[in-house]
């Protein structure tokens, strides 16, 4: 006799939100992204289809990140003091969307300007046709004085601001409404902060459609299990009809997890924690796979090999045959 697998009937979806602008949109993307789209927990595809893959982002700086760990700096090589050369070599890394993330100050100590923030852009789309998330450096201060000239300079682009935060979400979503952009709210791993950021983004007059959602996670080892457990929620809440939940998710995993011992640090560790970049690169895959399968829509990485892996994974996790 045949196994007849329960199934769940979920009267919710998770939004779905394209990034890019082609030119047949207005812009100068070869190709935009859509994310979000999902009718059921993440793979379970006897319930349904997934209708967008988790889309891979790797992260670039403005300016050459000296406190990024070498194994970052080495592979990127010369790469890493041009955004736009960078942003090529992202692109042939096989990024599917790129997250350019503006520094506070610049090599000399002095503080970042909006023009070198405007430049960086530029130089970013013009070296690469892939769609574009811009983040400040986190001074809500600081990232409305970057982020809203960028916004203007690249208007048309549908780019994704970010990070929308409850100190200045108002700045953010009010230069996104005006040229055309997204935005992605972020809130302290809890799922009615998340939700109630939505509902403020929204209310400011940005549509559902243009937001997406960091609800933030640790890495591996540093309350990954937390992390994955907001993420999880939170999709259950969009799939139960919760429209202030149904936003794509978006997760910095190379931010969280190239600041981990295991990763930033080769010498004078036990002999057991073996290789280091092996491990770092491991940490990383391990941290996206595994908030991929709590409902991770964008994952954003900072090794190539990482990207690579996770791909793989990707690819092995929608491909799974169905169960009979």
């Amino acid at each position: 006799m045949a196994l007849e697998l329960p199934k769940d009937k979920w009267s919710g979806s998770v939004q779905e939100v394209v990034i890019g602008a082609t030119a047949a949109d207005g812009g100068t993307r070869t190709a935009a992204v859509t994310v979000g789209g999902e009718t059921t927990m993440p793979f379970v595809h006897f319930e349904a289809e997934t209708p967008n893959r988790p889309v891979l982002a790797l992260e670039i700086k403005d300016f050459r990140p000296n406190d990024w760990s070498t194994l970052l700096l080495d592979v990127w090589g010369e790469a890493t003091n041009d955004p736009g050369a960078w942003a090529k070599a992202a692109e042939e890394a096989g990024a599917d969307l790129l997250l350019l993330s503006l520094s506070l100050t610049d090599p000399e100590g002095n503080p970042n300007t909006p023009e070198a923030a405007v430049k960086a852009a530029k130089a970013v789309l013009e070296g690469s046709g892939l769609p574009l998330m811009v983040y400040g450096p986190g001074q809500a201060e600081v990232d409305n004085e970057l982020l809203v000239p960028v916004a203007n300079a690249c208007q048309g682009e549908r780019i994704v601001l970010g990070i929308c935060e409850d100190k200045n979400y108002r700045t953010l979503v009010a230069t996104a409404m005006a040229n055309g952009h997204l935005v992605v709210g972020r809130a302290p791993m809890d799922v009615n902060l998340s939700k109630q950021l939505n509902i403020l983004i929204k209310d400011a007059g940005l549509p559902l459609d243009r937001v997406l959602m960091d609800p933030t996670t640790g890495a591996l080892g540093y309350g990954i299990e937390y992390g994955f457990s907001v993420m999880e929620r939170l999709r259950l809440a969009a799939l139960r009809g919760d429209a202030m939940t149904q936003s794509p998710m978006s997760v910095n995993v190379g931010f969280e997890t190239w600041k981990t011992k295991e990763s930033k640090v080769g010498d004078d560790v036990p002999e057991t924690w073996g290789d280091w970049e092996e491990r770092a690169i491991s940490w990383e895959t391990i941290t996206a796979i595994t908030l991929i399968e709590a409902g991770a829509d964008i994952v954003i990485l900072r090794h190539p090999e990482s990207l690579k892996r996770v791909r793989a994974a990707i690819d092995n996790l929608i491909t799974a045959p169905e169960l009979s």
